[in-house]
């Protein structure tokens, strides 16, 4: 049975970590548990993590140890291999690999990186390791340095190496391709390929190929004196500080390092001015040589300074440095998030994940898994782009989500709010905005405003709402954002973040009203548990809801759940299950399930129950014995708020479960609210489940 696949290159900087990323990422959408293994690492220097492994489990929060996920140094494999005991190497690798296996449905095995010692077996290695573990393998290639038919043949010939050993190839991956040449590529690749070989072509991204400042500075044996926290800075080019300031600013570029000696404090001061300026384009860092730091007025001049790039320190001369510096190639990191989410975003837009994932054994999971659930939701708003309105510009957390948003192309973005403030915020924050990319809007300013004054007036006249309200209530970015949404020129809208769940929604119910034949607007959070997303409603709105109302929040839940991916199961909380309990509060739960069996026969309903009896197995078959849902429930509705929001609150506290909500339920457009405590990972999650519900409007 197929359960794993094996990364594998022929050559160094070949940008397999693009292809590992993706594959990684497409397989937590598919199945509940992905391992990663590397046979063999460059090695452990300082006692440091390998780079690969950190990153892939770091980024992906996988439940792997780091020193289970590799079989051997470099050092260790080419000193065995020397003595002759190839058959301990594989036995060891196939043994790590096997104990890797059995705690997973399927592993991601990345082969060697071919640097340093032994670059001119490792193909080999890779081969017979594939072999040895008995799985499939993907090949990569980088077309950089290359003519046309030198990297087409070079692939053919790997590809026959692999075949030759019988080792099946799924897929090759043509990476680092001028764009340009992608189909002349893929028609060269695939013209002497099986047909059930799956041929992609990756075009060379240029900020990919970007070393960040981190890297430059580790290259380099730098000391870091100012900007540590913007060592993920990229660079495009460096520029060594010799001639005068005049005459050196006009040879600045976006991006560039700045390489000078110590006490040239004019260069040192310059670089940092026109980095701030906005007739001068931004540099990403500067190297000081010659083991010189500027005077201490220089010095305290610059500390003074509210955004500072990375200026680093060396002992070492201009040009010994700046020789260095041209030789450092980039590397994914763990903590540089910018460039991870560009290798994602390059393999879902070049590779077929559905052609890929058909060559893979595929894999019935029982329900729907956080991870799952995740890549999903991603996958679906990429499918239809929708446009959302963010009134909160004021806030940090909007501004650091948008910056998130914008960067994976996942949806259209409007901030609500001033520009000056806004890319002060940035700055701040040391982030950095595509502002060709979104929309910011001041109300006051925006030529929509007299126009939403005068829609307000005329929907709400009728209830004692005059001229001068309606010209104060859309000065408010909730009522504006929301007037977006009503007249069409925003698919959704998020906000609450730093106001409470009336000033939010109150003027969606004013009007963007309710759909027809809903009565009451609810919510529902996605509860993303150890194995299972489930889905808690009403944890934000209805304080004490009839038994006509939690009928309605059930089914609304229902529908949402399904239009997630996920089979509702409906379990109607109270503090008895079954026929035991007595009083009001049961009585109304009990009624409230009659309704839900009769108004949607086809939903599976039970109630009263308790939870532990909906969601543990054995108590609900204790319970419940001939219950559909017991012990099995995935819809889970409160009969309060004030124990639906604690009960969603504790469960998230106290188990670490991800909770992506609230969403509303029942207007007629989106508008969804968070909490004033949320994170930038809430606003994120909030805004795509935003988008996603637009998508069924």
């Amino acid at each position: 049975m197929n359960k794993a696949i094996y990364i594998a290159t022929s050559e160094a900087n070949s940008g397999k970590s693009i292809v590992a990323l993706g594959l990684m990422r497409m397989l937590l959408g598919k199945t509940a548990k992905v391992g990663y293994f590397r046979p063999i690492i460059d090695g452990h220097k300082g006692g440091k993590k390998d780079n690969h492994i950190n990153t892939i489990i770091s980024h992906f929060e996988l439940d792997i140890n780091p020193n289970e996920a590799f079989a051997f140094t470099r050092a260790e494999f080419i000193s065995k291999r020397n003595q002759g005991k190839e058959g301990e190497i594989y036995d060891t690798i196939i043994e790590k690999y096997k104990e890797i296996e059995e705690k997973n449905d399927f592993v991601l095995v990345e082969g060697t990186d071919f640097s340093g010692e032994g670059t001119a077996i490792e193909l080999d290695a890779n081969i017979l390791i594939a072999k040895n573990l008995g799985i499939p393998a993907i090949i990569v290639s980088s077309g950089i340095g290359k003519t046309l038919d030198e990297f087409i043949n070079g692939l053919h010939i790997a590809y026959d190496s692999f075949a030759e050993k019988e080792v099946k190839v799924l897929a090759v991956i043509a990476n680092k391709v001028q764009e340009k040449n992608i189909e002349i590529v893929r028609e060269g690749v695939e013209k002497n390929l099986p047909k059930d070989v799956s041929v992609n072509v990756i075009p060379l991204i240029p900020s990919l190929q970007n070393p960040t400042i981190k890297e430059i500075a580790k290259a380099i044996d730098a000391k870091v004196i100012f900007g540590k926290e913007y060592l993920n800075n990229q660079t495009t080019t460096f520029k060594v500080g010799a001639m005068q300031l005049r005459n050196y600013l006009t040879h600045l570029e976006q991006d560039c390092l700045i390489i000078t000696p110590g006490d040239r404090a004019d260069i040192i001061l310059g670089a940092l001015q026109a980095n701030i300026s906005s007739n001068y384009p931004s540099i990403s860092g500067i190297v000081l040589t010659g083991g010189i730091l500027p005077e201490e007025p220089i010095v305290k001049l610059i500390d003074g300074l509210q955004h500072i790039v990375p200026i680093l320190s060396v002992n070492e001369g201009t040009f010994d440095v700046a020789n260095k510096i041209g030789a450092v190639r980039s590397h994914m990191y763990a903590e540089n998030k910018e460039k991870i989410i560009t290798s994602l975003n390059t393999f879902d837009k070049y590779c077929d994940a559905d052609k890929l994932t058909e060559k893979f054994e595929t894999f019935k999971n029982n329900g729907i898994t956080p991870r799952m659930f995740q890549y999903n939701l991603l996958k679906r708003a990429k499918t239809s782009r929708k446009h959302i309105v963010l009134p909160e510009g004021n806030d940090d957390r909007i501004i650091a989500a948008a910056v998130r948003l914008i960067q994976m192309d996942i949806v259209d973005i409007t901030i609500l709010g001033d520009k000056n403030k806004i890319e002060e915020t940035l700055l701040r924050l040391g982030l950095k905005m595509d502002f060709d990319k979104v929309s910011i809007i001041n109300p006051l300013d925006s030529s929509y405003y007299n126009d939403f004054v005068n829609t307000f007036y005329e929907l709400r006249k009728a209830k004692g709402v005059t001229k001068e309200i309606a010209e104060d209530l859309m000065s408010d970015v909730s009522y504006f954002g929301t007037m977006m949404v009503y007249k069409g020129l925003a698919d959704g809208m998020v906000s609450g973040a730093a106001h409470t769940t009336q000033h939010t929604i109150k003027p969606a119910l004013q009007f963007v009203k309710t759909k027809p034949g809903v009565s009451v607007v609810s919510s529902v959070f996605f509860m993303c548990l150890d194995d299972r997303v489930s889905v808690f409603g009403d944890c934000a709105i209805n304080p004490n809801p009839t038994a006509e109302q939690l009928a309605e929040i059930a089914i609304s839940s229902a529908e949402s759940s399904i239009n997630f991916g996920i089979e509702p199961k409906i379990a109607m909380l109270s503090y008895s299950s079954g026929a035991s309990g007595k009083g009001e509060d049961v009585d109304i739960v009990r009624k409230a399930t009659e309704i839900v069996k009769e108004k949607r026969p086809d939903l599976k309903v039970e109630g009263p129950i308790q939870y532990d009896a909906a969601v543990d197995p054995s108590v609900g078959k204790s319970k419940m014995p001939n219950s559909e849902v017991a012990g099995q429930a995935n819809v889970l509705i409160f009969p309060d708020l004030n124990t639906g929001n604690n009960t969603y609150k504790a469960v998230q506290r106290e188990t670490g479960a991800l909770a992506i909500g609230p969403m509303l339920q029942g207007l007629n457009k989106p508008v969804n609210d968070l909490s004033r405590g949320c994170t930038i990972d809430d606003i994120f999650n909030t805004v795509i489940l935003t988008a996603i519900q637009a998508q069924g409007l």
